[in-house]
């Protein structure tokens, strides 16, 4: 579906970002990012100061307008615009409602999926909009899903809930994955237990201890934090 804002979005994005392609950036971040995608090569602040100027005028967009935008965004080939719709995202998130995790966070997951796209969308779409939402149904359902990234962002949907972290929440999530060998479900473990040493690093100790099996990425990730927070 497309709609009239997500159009106007599409178009003015290309026009913003097209011409500001670096080659030479471009080769060595698709080398960086294992050819999931070609790159038109234009660092980060660039590209958000490119999109800012160029969603400026833009009214405020249903939902439907948001998600079909991201939708259109990540159909085109270059990573960028990939970026420009988590962006997209962040900036417009208050116009998501209770169905846009299913019906639009969900499909751009699974879509040209890596890491940086995956927590991209989590911080900017999945942990904003659980919050809001109860989306305790679907975050178990991509828990217990055979994509690895639907996985990984349910162990990340409370990134940057801070005081509000339901620890016993997440720690249900991590424990459900500590077995996997999976490297991007074992980082994502490290990096949800890592964030939860702020605010309770007793807490993680017990976990860590209550888990002597091996998963060397997230422990030492987890272990970071205990480092800095428990003395």
């Amino acid at each position: 579906m497309t709609t009239r804002w997500s159009t106007t979005v599409v178009a003015s994005t290309k026009k913003a970002l097209a011409a500001h392609g670096d080659p030479v950036r471009a080769e060595g971040a698709v080398s960086y990012m294992k050819n999931i995608a070609p790159f038109l090569g234009i660092a980060a602040p660039e590209r958000r100061a490119f999109t800012k100027a160029a969603w400026k005028e833009l009214p405020q967009p249903t939902s439907d307008d948001l998600g079909s935008a991201a939708l259109a965004l990540f159909a085109l080939d270059e990573r960028e615009y990939h970026y420009a719709a988590c962006d997209l995202i962040e900036k417009f998130v208050a116009s998501a409602d209770e169905y846009f995790i299913a019906e639009y966070l969900e499909p751009l997951l699974m879509t040209k999926s890596w890491w940086d796209s995956v927590d991209a969308l989590v911080n900017a779409g999945v942990s904003p909009l659980c919050r809001r939402y109860d989306a305790s149904d679907i975050i178990d359902e991509w828990s217990s899903s055979d994509n690895i990234w639907l996985v990984r962002a349910a162990i990340g949907h409370q990134r940057g809930w801070k005081k509000d972290t339901d620890i016993k929440r997440v720690f249900e999530i991590c424990d459900q994955h500590w077995d996997e060998k999976e490297f991007f479900i074992a980082k994502a473990i490290g990096w949800a237990l890592r964030d939860i040493t702020r605010l309770n690093p007793k807490a993680v100790h017990d976990f860590l201890q209550r888990h002597p099996s091996p998963n060397t990425v997230a422990t030492r990730e987890a272990q970071r934090g205990l480092d800095r927070f428990l003395t």
